[in-house]
């Protein structure tokens, strides 16, 4: 049995969404003169825009790209896109986690498009990417939040595609380098790397894309928050802050406040620098155990924000799936009762094992802490 550390981290907030807030967070810096007013109003509509404006100049998009603000965080943002665009071209979706099953079922019980293909693997490993036709639509997750397997890069997407490429990019946006000419539809949250507040969805559009709203108008029925379009006219007001249903303005100052955040801390770059060395620390202490690993098989998806960690040790891997979810629970327990880790647990439908968020606001120094306690947990539940 090691011995119990002593330090704690000075931030134990380690869950994958919502996630911690940005380092010197006060809920006293956000201005509160649009609260109580209608979103409609022209302060609000301009703080509305101001989130659209600064999360394109943050994510260095093309100037043609439009971004919109959609309600129902990053699921009613992907959900709007595939009822709005999909079905014009066969679609090919790629899953290897819990949400990318999730846009499966999407797809194939609800919107049913002719020629469906569906690329699915199990947790920890990465579809092939060398077996899509681009002639079709194509919907994946730039990174599964559920399993820690990202793609590496976007360099498999054909420059000459005739479908569209949709990408659901909730946590990796802000936190993995992305080339945004290779993807028409990009969606995220607030609730991901900025640490904002949860609920609020952000789209961002290719000239492609929008011109697909122009041309083509789905057969199935498309419900109020999903629609990007009415009768083949593009709804402006979603690129403007004129957001389909009522936002919290609070959320929106949060959001506003954790951009600049970004920004004073080098940008898009910076940020994306932050969440590589939250996983080095990680990469470093794992490669020194002998009974625990990286979901991920290929240390090439590894992804640098939801990092999941599973158990290699022989006497776990003997035990049934519900024993092993039982001891990883008792660690968690025992972490959280110290006060040095919340909300660490794999996804529900993963295998059992830790998920350590790593995205830009936790400090890589925080996750240095943490990983002894982890350890000492694992050797108070061997027994």
């Amino acid at each position: 049995m090691i011995e119990k550390p002593v330090t704690k981290p000075n931030n134990p907030n380690f869950s994958s969404g919502p996630c911690a807030k940005r380092p010197g967070w006060n809920i006293q810096n956000l201005k509160t003169d649009t609260l109580g007013r209608s979103h409609r109003a022209k302060l609000p509509k301009q703080r509305l825009l101001d989130v659209i404006n600064l999360s394109k100049e943050i994510l260095q998009m093309p100037e043609d790209y439009r971004v919109g603000i959609l309600p129902a965080s990053d699921t009613g943002a992907i959900e709007a896109a595939m009822w709005s665009l999909l079905g014009k071209t066969g679609v090919e979706v790629l899953a290897w986690e819990n949400f990318g099953n999730d846009w499966v079922k999407d797809i194939k019980d609800q919107l049913k498009p002719d020629n469906l293909k569906i690329h699915k693997v199990e947790y920890g490993k990465l579809p092939s990417l060398k077996e899509l036709n681009f002639d079709n639509d194509i919907v994946f997750n730039w990174n599964g939040t559920t399993s820690g397997v990202c793609v590496p890069n976007a360099d498999w997407i054909a420059n000459d595609r005739k479908g569209l490429v949709l990408c659901d990019a909730t946590s990796a946006v802000f936190a993995m380098k992305m080339d945004w000419s290779k993807l028409d539809v990009v969606t995220w949250s607030w609730q991901k790397v900025l640490g904002g507040e949860a609920a609020h969805g952000m789209i961002a559009m290719s000239p492609k894309a929008i011109q697909r709203l122009t041309e083509y108008q789905p057969n199935w029925p498309i419900p109020k928050i999903f629609r990007l379009a009415n009768n083949k006219k593009v709804i402006e007001g979603i690129f403007k802050g004129e957001t389909i249903n009522t936002p919290s303005m609070l959320c929106v100052e949060d959001a506003i406040d954790a951009l600049h955040w970004i920004k004073s801390i080098g940008g898009y770059e910076g940020s994306i620098q932050k969440s590589q060395n939250n996983l080095e620390v990680v990469k470093r202490w794992v490669s020194s155990k002998d009974w625990i690993d990286f979901l991920a098989e290929d240390s090439a998806t590894i992804s640098s924000t939801s990092i999941c960690l599973k158990i290699t040790a022989d006497w776990f891997l003997q035990l049934s799936e519900e024993e092993q979810q039982a001891k990883i629970k008792e660690v968690n327990s025992l972490l959280e009762k110290e006060g040095v880790a919340y909300d660490i647990n794999a996804y529900r439908t993963a295998p059992a094992g830790f998920r350590i968020w790593g995205g830009a606001t936790v400090e890589a120094s925080d996750i240095e802490t943490l990983l002894p306690w982890i350890e000492w947990g694992y050797e108070s539940i061997k027994s």
